[in-house]
Formats: C-alpha cells, structure tokens, sequence
C-alpha cells in the first residue's frame, strides 16, 4: 500500500506553448490544479484541448515553458535529468492508447522491462512480474507473445507494465480508446481497483464523459490549452463507483 501522503500533484500556471511557423501553439496555458494523494481525476475535452500535453509535463516526459509542476512538494523543474529520468522509472507509471508491447517479448518480458530500466536486482523480478500480472488477471499468459492476445489482453499486460515498479501515480491517456465499450469497462475496473486498493493517484485523461462519471472522484474540463472547470463528480459514491 502506498503512503497516504505520497502522490499529491501540484500545478501553478503551467504552460507548455510550441512555436509552429509563425504561430505560437499554447497546447497548456496557465493551468493551476492540485491532486491530493490517492484521487482518481479524470481531465476531459475535445482532440486539441490540452490534456495529453498536461499529462506529459505530470509524467515528465516534457518540460513547461513556464509555471510548475510538483509531486509530493517538489518541483519538477528542479530535478536533473538522472533525478527526471528515476521520478519516471520509480514513481510514475503510464498506459497509453496504443499498447506500445514489443511484438518479438513474451507477455513476462514486456513486464519485466521497466524493472531492467530501474536496474531491480534479476532475483526480484519474477515475482513482482507475476505479481502485477495477477493484478490485471493475466499471470496465465506470461509466455504468450502480444499477437496472441486480444486486444483488451494486451491492453491489460501494458497496464501490468506500468504497475511492477509500484508508482505513487498512475497517468492513463486514452486506455480505452482502441477498444470495444465492454472491454473498456474492464480495463477501467483494474485501473479503479489499483486506486482502491493501492491508494494510487490516478489522472485519467479520456474524451469519454461516462467512463469519467463512473470512475473519476473530480473531473477537470480542459479547452485550448486552458481549465475551464474543475468539478467534484456528483456521480460518485463513497462506495467506490459512480451510479
């Protein structure tokens, strides 16, 4: 279980603005919005609107042209690349749209990728594998390769991938977006479970009001790079799913 107190996401007036041509693309602009540790968030909005761009300055895939970001009240911004490079591999795990599986890795290797990046000592590995294998339900396919799964198996083992270095935060960019409504379901139960159980902070960025309404604590609505609103989900019980 992570620590209560571990995950908390700050933002103040961040901006991530490119220069395309002539013109300046403000993909962020001036987002300010805080996370408390273990919150499920879902950021909504069109194609265009900024939330992918946010999520990767969370992630630090990418840094702001300006504001901050902090996690667990520090500032990305200070963080050398090394220290950037191990808040990626130790405290952040991500799913994104696309599976991103290598094809030629059985469903182990793939899992067991971010631990080789983290440099866990080899004795450990298996079992934190088949570990975040069973979470996701799939500890019975370990030497099956990606093009033997379905879809929304594939979809499970990435999710596997982002969870075996146990990160304070998990940031899933469209996890249901290549897949049929029912499998979608079940990938948003594992994400929810990983938020329940594990007290993960959870930011879940989907173009999908429902999904959103029956998962998410808070949902923040962006449009062209800005907040535009930052609501409570009404929907949401303390049971632990929306209505």
């Amino acid at each position: 279980m992570i620590s209560p107190e571990a995950g908390a996401i700050r933002t103040s007036e961040v901006c991530r603005h490119h220069t395309m041509g002539t013109s300046l693309i403000r993909a962020v602009d001036g987002i300010s919005f805080s996370a408390q540790g273990g919150e499920f968030i879902a950021l909504l909005g069109s194609s265009g609107s900024g939330k992918s761009s946010l999520l990767n300055l969370i992630a630090g895939l990418d840094r702001p042209t300006s504001g901050d970001v902090q996690v667990d009240g520090r500032s990305l911004a200070e963080l050398s690349s090394e220290e950037l490079a191990r808040y990626r591999r130790h405290s952040v795990g991500i799913v994104f749209q696309a599976f991103n599986l290598v094809p030629s890795m059985t469903v182990a290797e793939n899992v067991e990728l971010p631990l080789r990046l983290a440099e866990t000592e080899r004795s450990e590995r298996a079992g934190r594998v088949r570990e975040a294998l069973d979470r996701v339900g799939l500890s019975q396919r370990l030497e099956h390769r990606p093009g033997e799964l379905s879809g929304g198996e594939q979809q499970r083992v990435a999710l596997a991938r982002a969870l075996v270095n146990s990160p304070r935060i998990l940031l899933a960019d469209e996890p249901t977006g290549n897949l049929d409504s029912h499998t979608g379901i079940e990938i948003m139960e594992r994400i929810h479970d990983c938020n329940q159980s594990l007290g993960m902070t959870v930011l879940l960025v989907t173009h999908e009001r429902a999904l959103a309404e029956r998962f998410a604590h808070r949902m923040l609505f962006l449009a062209d790079g800005k907040l535009m609103a930052d609501q409570r989900n009404p929907a949401y019980n303390v049971s632990g799913e929306g209505q």
